[in-house]
């Protein structure tokens, strides 16, 4: 993403906690965390297949993000209506609506002109703020990666129809998911699958013919 330089030098490396990420008709809640490049976490990277894909596509990807889950627009517009007087909009924000930080700064960000709105408008603009994203990180800083081996290309034992006694695990195969402790518990049921599979292939090439 491009955040704006004062935007990316205030809030890079800060938390975005318990907001609702939604993209392509799915809506994931969760935490995420601003960076100098845009915004990576735990929720986002739920929903990165989809948007990698539709910029390989495309081109830029618009992500929805809630900033209020847990208040609807009517709640927020009812709150924002109230006098601001000759407040900062920030100002107005935290104290009619309980948002400051990263969650009065992000609708700033991605509405301009917030201040000026109608408070219909402002509240949308808080349970809807639309972020850009332009390009996955370079491969050299990914976590997890996708592509690999197509998961038809090996046999039930994870064995390589076509190269025999190759076996595949793990991230060489073609296969995605949440990155963390999901991740490492299908890595490893996977490499137990070959391990399984190739020592049981060895243990049939060692076996008396009969």
């Amino acid at each position: 993403m491009a955040w704006n330089p004062l935007f990316r030098d205030r809030f890079a490396g800060t938390p975005l906690s318990t907001a609702a990420f939604s993209f392509d008709g799915r809506t994931i809640r969760g935490n995420a965390i601003i960076t100098a490049t845009g915004i990576e976490g735990g929720a986002v990277y739920a929903l990165s297949t989809p948007l990698r894909d539709a910029i390989a596509a495309t081109g830029p990807a618009l992500l929805i993000i809630d900033l209020a889950p847990d208040r609807d627009a009517t709640d927020l517009t009812r709150a924002l209506t109230r006098p601001r007087g000759a407040r900062l909009f920030a100002t107005h924000l935290r104290r009619s609506c309980g948002l400051d930080g990263i969650r009065a700064a992000l609708p700033r960000e991605t509405t301009p002109d917030i201040a000026n709105l109608p408070p219909i408008a402002q509240a949308r603009a808080i349970k809807a703020a639309t972020v850009t994203c332009l390009r996955p990180r370079p491969l050299a800083e990914a976590i997890s990666s996708a592509g690999g081996v197509l998961l038809s290309e090996p046999d039930e034992t994870l064995m390589l129809r076509r190269l025999s006694g190759v076996f595949c695990a793990g991230e060489m195969l073609d296969w995605e998911t949440p990155t963390g402790g999901y991740l490492l518990a299908a890595c490893l049921a996977l490499g137990y699958a070959a391990g399984t599979g190739a020592a049981a292939r060895i243990q049939n090439q060692s076996s008396p013919i009969g």
